[in-house]
């Protein structure tokens, strides 16, 4: 039977940004737009020169386009501004998709379980108002033995539990998304895609965001009132009220910029979320956040980018970059396949196994 490639070139074209006209441009020409659309649609097939030209100018393989795998995301949820086009978030898609297949396929080569994460116990929590993510956030922490510590690495300790965690250059307007992936085989897992253009601390709350939309189920709320319960849940879960409770106190009525800039880079969070944090539980008051919010409004700090002094380091998952060093290590897979699936060059692959000078979170 004929190999189709339709479903995994506009994938592939869909996740780089490509239109029709794009793709045909960065082929000189080769096909049109028509012709490729109709490729797309199953219509035709390439000939070998073609999909020559479609592999080179997508930057995948060929056995990528011929490969008839499949993986479907479901109950897709994004973290965004009200700017964010379909077209934008139609690409993220794509972008996922697009490396969960390569992600699926590592494990697969390795002989491991992919099927299956660390569900909290009792998750999903259900909730009917927007304080309840608070308890349904320290059942988490005591389900996964986070005791009240602050958590350093949040992508390592998702990953660790199963969840699969991508980090890609969005568009701006696009802090991140959750869904679920169904595999071939049926199985469905929990996928959490984060911005890695954006800084440090913005990422580990759109985590922890995130994290929320897996493990809550909300009763009777609005969908503004989801999300406040979800950035509720992010709170509690980065700056569990004990500490909070130890190193600020119980109530305070000023408050440094100096002292929350200390208590900034113990928890990995911005010193917004960190009032917004004191105000949830009573510690800032009306009168001490209305100062605040005019600091961080003099201070440039409640506009976009929102970038801070002191920014927390970014983000990584390293997960899957390990994988597929050790695949090629051990034989499980070609330095080419495990190139292509973190989106590198065979050579940057090569350098990238050969020393600890490499930069481990490119990319």
């Amino acid at each position: 039977m004929t190999k189709m490639i339709g479903t995994r070139l506009k994938l592939a074209r869909t996740a780089s940004g490509m239109s029709l006209r794009d793709l045909s441009a960065a082929m000189n020409d080769l096909v049109t737009a028509q012709a490729i659309g109709k490729y797309e649609r199953d219509e035709s097939m390439p000939g070998s020169a073609v999909l020559l030209a479609l592999s080179a100018a997508l930057d995948v393989s060929i056995d990528y386009l011929l490969s008839q795998d499949r993986v479907a995301l479901e109950s897709v949820d994004f973290r965004k501004k009200a700017s964010a086009s379909r077209r934008e978030e139609a690409q993220v898609q794509a972008k996922v998709l697009h490396r969960l297949e390569h992600y699926l396929a590592v494990e697969e080569a390795l002989g491991l379980d992919s099927a299956t994460w660390d569900r909290p116990d009792g998750a999903p929590y259900p909730i009917a108002a927007i304080a309840e993510a608070e308890q349904a956030a320290l059942r988490v922490r005591e389900a996964w033995h986070l005791g009240g510590d602050p958590v350093t690495n949040l992508v390592e300790l998702l990953e660790a539990r199963g969840m699969k965690v991508i980090c890609e250059p969005l568009a701006d307007p696009i802090d991140g998304m959750t869904a679920h992936v169904r595999r071939t085989d049926g199985a469905m897992l929990p996928v959490i895609v984060v911005n890695a253009s954006h800084h440090g601390e913005r990422q580990r709350f759109t985590l922890g965001h995130e994290l929320a939309h897996a493990v809550l189920q909300p009763h009777q709320l609005s969908d503004a009132e989801v999300e406040k319960a979800a950035h509720w849940f992010a709170g509690a879960f980065l700056m569990p009220a004990e500490i909070l409770w130890r190193e600020i106190g119980r109530h305070r009525t000023s408050v440094s910029l100096g002292e929350l800039f200390a208590l900034k880079t113990v928890l990995g969070v911005s010193v917004q979320a960190l009032a917004y944090r004191c105000k949830d539980l009573g510690i800032f008051g009306q009168p001490l956040m209305r100062r605040l919010y005019d600091e961080f409004e003099q201070q440039g700090w409640r506009a976009p980018p929102y970038e801070e002094p002191f920014a927390i380091a970014k983000e990584s998952a390293t997960r899957l970059r390990r994988l597929c060093f050790r695949a090629v290590g051990e034989g499980a897979l070609s330095a080419s396949r495990a190139a292509e699936a973190l989106g590198m060059s065979v050579r940057e692959l090569d350098r990238a196994m050969a020393g600890p000078w490499e930069d481990p979170a490119s990319p």
